[in-house]
């Protein structure tokens, strides 16, 4: 993987923007749905699929590809709409979501649509699944990374740090897990309803590699990425802080959004203030 130069930077950032407006478009079409976490990764979404990912939208059944797992499956709006713009599926499909016989479905599923991994939607399998494609990856021999996409709420889950424990003693290295470290839940801050810290001694204490990143920083997140592919003894965990609703001054920082779409009008200012944050990140590297 190579490291990023001025231009991609750029270019990562404003597609990071683009998602942005995509998971707006289809979160009011749907009607219903969730903002807040879908906005909040998208830069990571647009630095996974368009610079980490070593994935072919032609053959997206490639042997070799990177397998990217979505744990927390309610954030899908973002994948679908990476997914779409980075070729696997027409953009026009993007409005489909959560309709009748659609292939975009309010959580992720496994046949339904080229380059979805895993079914997902009870929170905390996620890892589970991650692990058991790394762990099989390590006895092919197999070059191939695995990427298991967290939330922070899902760490609540029990099964979630069994999966820890046993990644940890197996040595799992060609698996890097992405927290989205967001602090909010459908029903408020992680930290008043059951905090998680100390996260990053927690992952340590069961043999993780653990690195804290901006999760709105491309360089960073590419940065930590090869540093985990330099790690061979032990997985990586990477905690990425992010603002969830980024972009959308009415939804940063507030849980009430984790859950509901906007309505029309809502939609029409977010999308406005989401072209304004365009043209600056395009004025910031001119």
């Amino acid at each position: 993987m190579e490291g990023l130069h001025e231009e991609k930077t750029k270019y990562l950032e404003e597609m990071g923007n683009v998602l942005r407006e995509d998971v707006i478009k289809m979160l009011v079409e749907a009607g219903s749905g969730h903002s807040a976490g879908p906005l909040g990764m998208a830069d990571i979404f647009a630095t996974m699929y368009f610079h980490i990912l070593s994935h072919n939208p032609k053959k997206p059944e490639w042997p070799e590809r990177d397998r990217l797992v979505l744990s927390n499956g309610h954030i899908c709006p973002i994948q679908y709409a990476a997914l779409a713009r980075a070729g696997y599926f027409k953009l026009e499909e993007l409005m489909t979501l959560r309709k009748l016989n659609s292939r975009l479905q309010g959580h992720p599923h496994r046949k339904s649509l080229p380059g979805v991994e895993t079914t997902s939607g009870p929170l905390g399998s996620g890892l589970s699944q991650a692990i058991g494609m790394a762990l099989a990856a390590k006895l092919d021999h197999a070059r191939k990374r695995i990427y298991c996409l967290m939330s922070d709420g899902e760490h609540q889950e029990g099964n979630t740090w069994e999966a820890v424990m046993f990644a940890g003693k197996n040595r799992l290295s060609n698996l890097t897990a992405i927290l989205d470290r967001n602090n909010i839940q459908i029903d408020g801050y992680t930290e008043e309803i059951m905090p998680l810290e100390p996260l990053k001694a927690k992952y340590e204490a069961f043999n993780w590699h653990v690195l804290e990143i901006d999760g709105h920083n491309p360089e960073e997140l590419v940065d930590a990425v090869a540093e985990a592919i330099a790690i061979f003894e032990k997985p990586t965990m990477i905690i990425a802080h992010t603002i969830p609703g980024k972009g959308v001054s009415f939804m940063e920082r507030k849980y009430e959004w984790h859950g509901k779409p906007p309505n029309k009008e809502e939609a029409a200012k977010a999308l406005r203030e989401l072209r304004t944050l365009g043209d600056r990140i395009k004025s910031e590297h001119q």
